[in-house]
């Protein structure tokens, strides 16, 4: 398939996502105006070139005698914040007045995706085009997990399904990098301002790109900067020890410190716009402060004043949690781990430390409750993290469009009204410290960037959403399918039937009522009701010929409803208003517990898992109307991981079925052949 062009050279291989060349068309024949200076202006500038040269019309340097004028910082009237635009109309000119480059360049694609279907003079009139447009989370981020070198267990990128890193190749940057150029271009368009370029566990030879690797580094700074991004590094707490030399990584040593100073002024010598590092410590055999008696607010203290001088910000992990417990143990909870950890430390952390959290107390699942730790730490910048690349929801072999869930999980409010989790993030909750939204990239070299094509959704709805959370998923994916395929109402229609259910459907014929981790260990793809229920990992659902779930009340269990405000920890903490969608995250209850719909547990799981399959067949029959409507190698990827997808359904309704009848001996009532 033919990509669009960077830099003057060809990339052949690349999927053009949500922007191939008629998505342009809109402002095709329009005189165009681009006004101001610097390296992010000059990219709006080449965009605006390429398509009127595509389409017809003119790029201007001046207003006079344009249709659009899009105008950037000094010479844009008025105050605007960073990163914010306004859209108005001047007599009969849409003018875009940016805050500063890459303000212009979100302004451009405003327009864009607002005339991908229509013209500029029907976009006017539509709601949401004119006015104010400004970033709700002041951080919109992209983590990669990817390692130099093909690591034995999880391959380049971990937790990756699309392919080896755009990034790195044997050790060090790739050659050509084509790909590099045109991701930083989607990621601009959707309005991402920083990527991590490294695995978050740092191996040996990654640790080395904080010293002898800042050229490589830096050659991806250049790339990203173009498109108003700023590049950060994951780095090894033990750096000072691994390549540093030292006899130790103890925060409190100067020694340590000293290492770490320099270290940062090197690296900020290098690239005058580094943002910062990633850090993941004392977390699944990563090196941290627990080594030397420090806690977590020592251990980021350091490098965020090493980073300080500079500008730089310290995104510190809060994914710490005991993995290597004993199953039998029922009190301790790894889901407690990430309040226990870090919320006495609410305060204690410097102001250019982020505390990354994941959205959920576990790891990225299909159905868990919103981490208590949002709402516990007011004094401390809290960014929220999402998973875009789909470990536990299908590894882009299934179809599961995400917005939905983020933007339930995003809209929810941790103290029962007001205030949500996108505000605290956006720094409008009680603290008022802002910071925004991260998520683990989904992208490799797999010809449409993210092995399933239908992934790039997710992938888009992150940038939108970290954008404008109370953006509804649905004109979400709306926005991704018109720039994508243009204005097919009957592709639209067809993605929708897809699409729209598609997270729900995951659910329903996989890990049922908010168990987690009935995935088989290591890779995590496909059912293993019991892979992990008896690991140093946590133990997951405690099912038994009586029962399951795990009883995490204050009455009864491991405390952790407690760990909630009012009015979540009452409504957790009892059946009678536990929502179904999480009973078994929170109660241990009999198979024959009935659920609020009516049914008991086991039924539920024998209705779902039959209804999921169903679901996933009546999607490949709706994906298979679209042969013809939309791109051949599209279609057929498409329809390839449909048939997988039907295959994992089934394998998974067939093993949770045969499970719950063999341990709790409660029958079908519908007569249904388990297998």
């Amino acid at each position: 398939m033919t990509g669009s062009t960077t830099s003057g050279a060809a990339v052949a291989d690349v999927h053009p996502a949500w922007l191939p060349d008629r998505a342009f068309a809109g402002i095709g024949g329009l005189r165009v105006a681009v006004i101001g200076d610097g390296d992010v202006v000059q990219t709006v500038r080449d965009e605006v070139e390429r398509a009127t040269a595509r389409f017809g019309g003119a790029l201007l340097h001046a207003a006079e005698g344009a249709d659009l004028v899009l105008v950037a910082a000094a010479q844009a009237p008025g105050q605007l914040a960073p990163e914010s635009f306004d859209v108005a109309l001047d007599e009969d000119v849409v003018v875009v007045r940016a805050a500063d480059g890459p303000a212009l360049l979100y302004g451009l694609h405003h327009v864009v995706r607002h005339t991908a279907a229509r013209d500029l003079a029907a976009a006017v009139g539509r709601t949401g085009f004119l006015g104010v447009h400004a970033p709700a989370e002041p951080i919109r981020m992209l983590d990669h997990w990817d390692n130099l070198t093909v690591h034995p267990v999880m391959g380049q990128v971990e937790r990756g399904y699309s392919g080896d890193s755009i990034f790195w190749l044997d050790g060090r940057l790739r050659d050509d990098l084509g790909r590099v150029e045109e991701y930083a271009r989607l990621l601009g368009s959707m309005a991402i301002n920083r990527v991590a370029v490294n695995n978050v566990n740092v191996h040996a030879v990654e640790a080395h790109l904080l010293t002898d690797g800042l050229d490589d580094v830096a050659t991806l700074a250049a790339a990203f900067r173009r498109h108003g991004i700023r590049t950060h590094l994951s780095v090894s707490f033990a750096a000072p020890m691994t390549v540093g030399g030292l006899a130790t990584s103890d925060p409190l040593d100067d020694d340590v410190r000293a290492w770490w100073t320099r270290a940062a002024a090197a690296v900020w010598a290098r690239i005058p716009d580094f943002g910062g590092f990633v850090v993941k410590a004392d977390s699944e055999g990563q090196p941290g402060p627990f080594a030397y008696g420090r806690d977590h607010a020592d251990g980021a203290n350091l490098l965020a004043r090493a980073v300080a001088p500079h500008g730089g910000t310290v995104f510190w992990r809060a994914f710490v949690y005991n993995h290597t417990q004993d199953w039998r143990d029922r009190s301790t909870d790894r889901a407690r781990a990430a309040y226990d950890h870090f919320a006495p430390l609410d305060g204690r952390f410097d102001d250019n430390v982020v505390l990354q959290v994941k959205y959920g107390p576990m790891d990225f699942q299909t159905r868990e409750p919103v981490s208590p730790v949002v709402a516990a730490m007011p004094r401390t910048r809290l960014a929220v993290e999402l998973q875009v690349t789909q470990e536990y929801t299908g590894q882009q072999k299934h179809v599961c469009w995400l917005g939905p869930q983020w933007s339930e999980l995003l809209g929810f409010r941790p103290w029962g009204a007001g205030t949500t989790v996108a505000d605290v993030a956006g720094g409008h909750g009680p603290g008022g410290r802002a910071a925004g939204l991260v998520a683990v990239s989904n992208v490799g070299t797999d010809e449409f960037w993210t092995g399933h094509p239908l992934a790039q959704a997710n992938l888009y709805a992150f940038g939108r959403l970290a954008w404008d959370p109370t953006l509804p998923a649905t004109d979400v994916l709306d926005e991704w399918v018109d720039l994508t395929f243009g204005a097919d109402d009957d592709v639209r229609d067809a993605l929708h039937d897809v699409m729209d259910e598609s997270w729900h459907t995951y659910e329903d014929y996989t890990a049922p009522l908010g168990v987690g981790f009935m995935v088989r260990p290591g890779h995590h793809y496909g059912p293993d009701v019991d892979g992990y229920e008896y690991t140093p990992w946590g133990t997951y659902h405690f099912a038994d010929r009586d029962g399951i779930g795990v009883d995490r009340t204050r009455a009864t269990g491991t405390g952790y409803t407690g760990q909630y405000p009012e009015p979540w920890r009452d409504v957790y903490e009892r059946l009678e208003t536990c929502p179904d969608e999480l009973l078994l995250f929170f109660h241990h209850v009999p198979w024959t517990h009935v659920l609020h719909r009516g049914v008991s547990v086991a039924q539920h799981v024998y209705d779902t898992h039959f209804r999921g399959v169903d679901a996933v067949d009546a999607m490949a029959e709706r994906w298979a109307t679209m042969q013809g409507r939309v791109p051949d190698p599209f279609f057929d990827r498409v329809a390839q991981r449909l048939t997988e997808q039907q295959r994992g359904a089934r394998e998974w309704r067939d093993q949770l079925n045969t499970y719950v009848l063999r341990k709790s001996g409660v029958p079908d009532a519908h007569g249904r052949r388990i297998h």
